[in-house]
């Protein structure tokens, strides 16, 4: 059985880039956060 691929609104990428620029976090960790794959970001 294969899983089925997530697919994020371009709103949500784009907030979750914002998160890591403007705070300099990592993206693992912001991308832990959101529950995605740190690769999404």
């Amino acid at each position: 059985m294969g899983s089925k691929q997530r697919t994020y609104t371009p709103e949500f990428r784009e907030g979750a880039v914002r998160i890591v620029i403007e705070t300099g976090r990592p993206i693992p960790e912001v991308a832990e956060e959101l529950g995605v794959h740190s690769g999404t970001l």
